[in-house]
């Protein structure tokens, strides 16, 4: 088990998930943190969370933790569904696959406003897939990157059982959740009902524009 140096009470963790689930492969860290939330059950100094995309809202949870551990889709140029485990100074070069608006702050830069307050996580691990697909709005994950949930599960398992918080599998059936990968599939509509890489009014109407 990992010690926290100098720590005189239980070290307080956070997995945290973070991305944009109406953004095909953006959602990898949210539905991470989802799976893990649906079939685990964690010591009471472990918390779960969907950050989304808060941004600098998720900074007092950063601040207060001892130990984070981050799921996000983020681009090392790699091919499309590989995973990669980065920890310690190595994690705020890759954070963040891109920006969806100009008001959503990257989470480097949350992490980068912890340290600068001197409440930075002693013990900082990214789990991270390289997507395949970020321009399919309302899109789910594309097939090569839900496949590795597990794995990233999988890895997250260790780390945590590591920090001293193994989590108890849970048996039996959970809450339906609304937003839940297979509540979200069934309530999506085919590409041949619903145009998915922006508005079909708009994008026509250019068209016909342009041909004028």
């Amino acid at each position: 088990m990992t010690s926290f140096p100098g720590a005189s009470r239980t070290p307080r963790i956070l997995v945290l998930g973070i991305g944009n689930l109406l953004w095909a492969d953006e959602g990898f860290g949210v539905r991470c943190v989802e799976a893990l939330i649906m079939n685990r059950r964690f010591p009471k100094n472990v918390t779960l969370l969907d950050g989304g995309t808060q941004g600098l809202y998720l900074l007092p949870q950063v601040q207060e933790a001892d130990a984070l551990l981050v799921f996000d889709a983020v681009d090392y140029g790699d091919p499309p569904g590989t995973l990669r485990e980065i920890t310690g100074d190595e994690v705020p070069r890759f954070m963040g696959v891109k920006k969806m608006s100009l008001h959503q702050t990257g989470f480097q830069e949350v992490l980068s406003a912890a340290e600068l307050t001197g409440k930075f996580p002693e013990k900082l691990v990214l789990v991270g897939v390289q997507p395949e697909n970020l321009e399919d709005f309302g899109g789910s994950l594309s097939a090569v990157v839900r496949e590795k949930v597990p794995e990233a599960i999988e890895c997250a398992l260790r780390w945590l059982a590591q920090w001293g918080a193994p989590g108890e599998e849970v048996i039996g059936e959970n809450p339906a959740d609304p937003l839940s990968m297979t509540a979200y599939e069934a309530g999506r509509p085919a590409r041949s009902l619903a145009w998915r890489e922006g508005d079909a009014r708009f994008v026509n109407l250019l068209c016909e524009q342009g041909e004028d």
